[in-house]
């Protein structure tokens, strides 16, 4: 009996796109822009197939799009998925194990850090009201810190 083939990233996107439709960012702004220039970021620092997956998917859980019985059930590697749900913050979970999650998931360090950089991008924030630009400022901060992205080599 031959292996279910995994879905490719064309689908991943399109199964990503449609579960976030009608979403927007805090600046208003399809939510499907982000997701691109999350896996574009993935793409241009060299990740993985797999990682490029997890960039498109890693908010959908998190955020209601897809159910982590949908996640389990997909055709997608193991690594993947492993991805996704460390990129998946739970409610009232403490940043520290948030990012203690993710530092201990192969891949998903890099799917985070393109995150953090889309989502700290000055164009971006510049749409947002001053109070909320200074709180985001802070958090991305504080998980670029946890994460050691702002560690000189």
């Amino acid at each position: 009996m031959a292996a279910t083939p995994y879905l490719s990233l064309a689908e991943i996107e399109a199964i990503a796109v449609a579960a976030h439709a009608g979403q927007t960012d805090k600046a208003g702004r399809p939510y499907a822009e982000h997701l691109r220039a999350v896996a574009d970021g993935v793409r241009e620092r060299g990740g993985s197939p797999a990682q490029i997956a997890a960039a498109w998917l890693h908010d959908a859980v998190e955020d209601d799009a897809l159910s982590e019985t949908w996640l389990a059930g997909a055709a997608l590697p193991d690594g993947t998925k492993a991805m996704v749900l460390a990129l998946t913050k739970r409610p009232g979970e403490a940043l520290e194990d948030y990012t203690r999650r993710i530092l201990a998931t192969p891949g998903a360090l890099l799917v985070k850090e393109s995150d953090l950089a889309h989502n700290a991008d000055p164009d971006r924030l510049a749409a947002l009201d001053a109070p909320t630009r200074r709180r985001l400022t802070a958090k991305y901060a504080r998980v670029r810190a946890l994460l050691g992205l702002d560690t000189p080599n």
